[in-house]
């Protein structure tokens, strides 16, 4: 609530443009076919509603109320700029597709300077294009089945043996996805090391959406202050690993292709440890709080829907039966989960983790009637399209089955579409799938306490989602 106060005195500061601001606020959407809509206050438009909005267990209304008044596109004022936000799934398809060529990427202020212009949020062009597809090559079918399935199985199990009573979930689904992540990028195991990483990353990501002037944010001031100390942290991972390269060690993770990289220029020049360090803290993004999330709200959909909790538990039991004396899974065991991925599918669909990305138009962009000016900033809400009654029936209501009658519907892009499509999202389903086979095989459990979705920040339990454990007395638990 501190903030609050600090945008309210901002506000005071702003009286004497007032009257000219509202001047013009009323010709939105007229003058050049601009999508219709609302700017709100000064500077800061409608962030503050949209924020109120997103903290609640029910955040449609802000764009459900203004899509009713104005139509699948309109226009808003949020995180500093005028927004056009989109709510149709052709129109979102359109501008995804045309990444590089009529829209770019383009996130907010707090984003761009939390994440690092390094990353491949903020990379465009060939070299986005090299480095997505370099991405790709460590989180494919392949690597997944030949490399990586045994680490994230044996750090699943490594997590789980140590779970006992009273936990909260989300928290310990952290430490997995993080200790995953790191183990994919530098190779390091779970250590004192990882864990306090983890814990001052956490605070990076709580800054993400938040207005960037620091003397008016502490939730902002705190994130940039941790955001200082986990570049200082990894910076010296990649000067140690450095030194290892020029003794002729080589490790096989995604560090090691960035030191073999030419750093994009084509001249043999390589990537700089700064590059790097925003490189690696994009991907810990990527890899660590949207997994990791999506783990614990599958557990509470399939708890609040203990029908579809049976049938799961009756598919990872007979993979356990049919394994006998070993609890490692294997690809084979991957690919015999149908109804493991339908649950995953549901998952993302209901709770929208990526609730939209945001592109900037490249130039005057004519869709659907109107004219969105070059520079404007988009918005392609895939949470309105996943939750929308006409694209999918009882939009709302957690049912995993639907995705047995469809297995690939055009309306859900929970990892984002065209060019930046999440490089990972198939080490994103393997890691949820192992999850879930050595959580409900191991265990059953019950609600600690009431818990809720909130989701700003990020998406995500009001409470951590507390549960209470009990191991079931026919599985061994062998490390």
């Amino acid at each position: 609530m501190m903030d609050y106060y600090y945008y309210y005195f901002f506000l005071t500061l702003l009286s004497l443009s007032t009257v000219t601001f509202f001047l013009f606020r009323t010709t939105t959407g007229r003058k050049n076919r601009l999508p219709p809509g609302n700017v709100g206050l000064p500077l800061i438009g409608e962030t503050l509603q949209l924020i109120s909005a997103y903290k609640t267990e029910n955040p449609e209304p802000f764009i459900d109320s203004r899509v009713a008044r104005y139509g699948s596109l309109f226009t808003t004022h949020v995180f500093g700029e005028r927004t056009v936000f989109c709510t149709d799934p052709e129109t979102n398809r359109f501008i995804l597709q045309n990444e590089g060529r009529l829209f770019e990427s383009s996130y907010p202020g707090s984003i761009f300077n939390l994440v690092g212009k390094h990353s491949l949020l903020f990379m465009r062009g060939p070299l986005h294009r090299r480095m997505h597809s370099l991405t790709m090559s460590f989180a494919n079918s392949t690597i997944i089945k030949d490399h990586l399935l045994v680490d994230i199985d044996r750090l699943v199990r490594l997590n789980l043996h140590s779970w006992t009573g009273r936990i909260l979930l989300l928290e310990e689904a952290k430490k997995i996805t993080f200790e995953l992540t790191l183990k994919q990028l530098l190779s390091i195991d779970p250590c004192e090391w990882t864990e306090n990483l983890r814990k001052m990353y956490m605070r990076v990501i709580e800054g993400f959406f938040s207005i960037p002037i620091p003397i008016f944010s502490v939730t902002y001031r705190r994130a940039l202050q941790a955001r200082r100390r986990v570049a200082e942290a990894l910076s010296l991972v990649v000067k140690e690993r450095r030194k290892e390269r020029e003794m002729g060690m080589k490790k096989n993770d995604m560090l090691a292709a960035l030191f073999d990289s030419d750093g994009g220029g084509g001249g043999g020049v390589g990537f700089s440890d700064d590059e790097i360090v925003d490189f690696l803290v994009s991907l810990l993004v990527a890899g660590y709080d949207t997994t990791s999330t999506t783990m614990t709200l599958a557990v509470k959909f399939l708890t609040d829907t203990p029908v579809a909790l049976a049938h799961l538990k009756e598919e990872h039991d007979e993979i356990r039966t049919k394994k006998v004396a070993s609890v490692t899974l294997e690809w084979e065991d991957y690919k015999s989960m149908p109804f493991t991925q339908c649950v995953i599918n549901e998952t993302l669909r209901v709770s929208n983790i990526i609730g939209g990305v945001f592109r900037r138009a490249m130039t005057d962009v004519d869709i659907k009637g109107y004219t969105i000016p070059r520079g404007s900033k988009v918005f392609t809400s895939l949470r309105a399209v996943h939750l929308d009654q006409d694209n999918f029936k009882d939009a709302r209501v957690f049912n995993p089955w639907r995705w047995q009658k469809t297995s690939d519907s055009t309306n859900f892009m929970p990892f984002g579409g065209g060019p930046r499509r999440c490089p990972g999202y198939e080490l994103a389903r393997v890691a949820l799938s192992v999850f879930l086979h050595h959580l409900v095989t191991r265990f059953s459990w019950e609600p600690a306490e009431e818990d809720k979705l909130v989701f700003f920040p990020t998406t995500r339990t009001q409470k951590r989602y507390p549960i209470i454990l009990q191991h079931r007395s026919n599985v061994a638990e062998t490390m």
